[in-house]
């Protein structure tokens, strides 16, 4: 039985790019499912494997990288359903695609929304290997952003409601005497609270706290 760390959708800790990756598989025929499951496991990857979507949206979330092998065709729904799903919920999990048949409109519409790669069966096992392999790379990258994401939106609510003022107001290009200015303050008082927000903030320049204010979506557009 599968016993890797995990935990439910909103619960429990953060998605970190440091934990195990995990293969999820999603698969009917259940040869074809233990086969892709081995060859995972021989790797020495780990892999948990369901016979429907269901099943999948059922098992607890995976903290770590991840990726979904998924059949085009599955029993309740197909696997562009399942997709729709996953990527409105799970945007650290990538999906390669494999079916029995080449749908060259349905392996658009999958590539199109965003799907790592399309294989048809039968497919090397070399193929398989490689997509998963980028697959884990991209689900690496995507937890590193938001993580990035989460402390850089942590060291802005650490202002206080002054220091967010100034800063919003210095990221605009003016100056420390124009926002003296604008606040009623002294241009010392307005240096102050400009230092303490760089320094909380832990922007080594003005640039790179204009560049955190644009990846905070403080600038105004």
């Amino acid at each position: 039985m599968y016993s890797g760390n995990v935990t439910n959708p909103g619960t429990g800790s953060p998605p970190t790019s440091k934990s195990t990756p995990v293969v999820f598989i999603v698969e009917d025929d259940e040869l074809m499912r233990e086969s892709i499951n081995s060859l995972i496991r021989s790797v020495g990857w780990k892999a948990k494997t369901f016979g429907s979507a269901l099943d999948f949206l059922s098992y607890p979330r995976a903290v770590g990288p991840n990726c979904l092998v998924l059949d085009i065709n599955l029993p309740e729904s197909s696997g562009l359903d399942l997709q729709k799903r996953v990527a409105g919920e799970r945007t650290e999990m990538p999906i390669i695609f494999v079916t029995g048949s080449g749908d060259v409109p349905t392996a658009v519409r999958a590539m199109k929304a965003g799907a790592i790669e399309f294989l048809i069966k039968p497919f090397r096992d070399d193929v398989l290997l490689e997509a998963i392999q980028q697959a884990i790379v991209s689900s690496r990258a995507t937890i590193d952003a938001a993580a990035e994401m989460s402390d850089l939106q942590g060291r802005f609510v650490s202002l206080n409601a002054r220091e967010r003022e100034v800063m919003t107001l210095v990221i605009t290009g003016l100056l420390n005497k124009q926002v003296a200015g604008e606040l009623g303050l002294s241009e010392i008082t307005i240096k102050t609270y400009r230092g303490r927000a760089m320094k909380k903030m832990k922007a080594r320049s003005f640039a790179e706290l204009v560049n955190m204010a644009a990846s905070l979506r403080l600038m105004a557009t």
